[in-house]
């Protein structure tokens, strides 16, 4: 059976500082899938939109923010990760400079400026999975990571990445 994921990216957008993150609350809809979590800003892709493309649109319409300096740092195939057990692949990207103003919430929660070393110390909600390839995306080698991280009944069942 072939591999058909939903196509999606997650970015990390940084503060000028380097010292925090933008993430969104998800805390605006009851019926959201990621209720209560934090997560990166980011969607599904378009048809006929390339992952770089999808990425701006989506910090445009989540946080009013234009990116300047976006860098893949990876990739995570999600095989049963959606509501109903759909596999997903995602585009982890960090942008490192944006211009505007992100408002205080867009319709899926709250937008908040959260320290970097708060998120990566496990102190806020979010996937148990992201723990494991979060520091991935902060640390300082300049290698893109790709992994893939089955998940059951809304958990990860293992992980495994290999650097490139």
């Amino acid at each position: 059976m072939p591999y058909t994921p939903i196509m999606a990216t997650l970015g990390y957008v940084l503060s000028p500082d380097g010292q925090r993150v933008l993430l969104v609350h998800r805390n605006a809809r009851p019926g959201d899938q990621h209720l209560g979590k934090y997560n990166g800003l980011g969607g599904k892709l378009e048809p006929n939109e390339d992952v770089v493309a999808g990425m701006r649109r989506e910090l445009r319409e989540e946080a009013q923010l234009e990116a300047l300096d976006v860098s893949l740092r990876g990739t995570v195939s999600w095989p049963g990760f959606g509501k109903h057990g759909e596999d997903w692949f995602g585009f982890l990207f960090l942008i490192r400079r944006f211009a505007g103003q992100a408002p205080a919430q867009n319709e899926e929660g709250r937008l908040e400026w959260v320290a970097i070393a708060q998120l990566l110390a496990g102190e806020l909600p979010i996937w148990p999975g992201d723990k494991l390839f979060l520091p991935l995306i902060f640390n300082d080698d300049p290698r893109q990571f790709h992994g893939v991280m089955p998940y059951h009944n809304g958990a990860p069942v293992g992980w495994g990445y290999s650097l490139l």
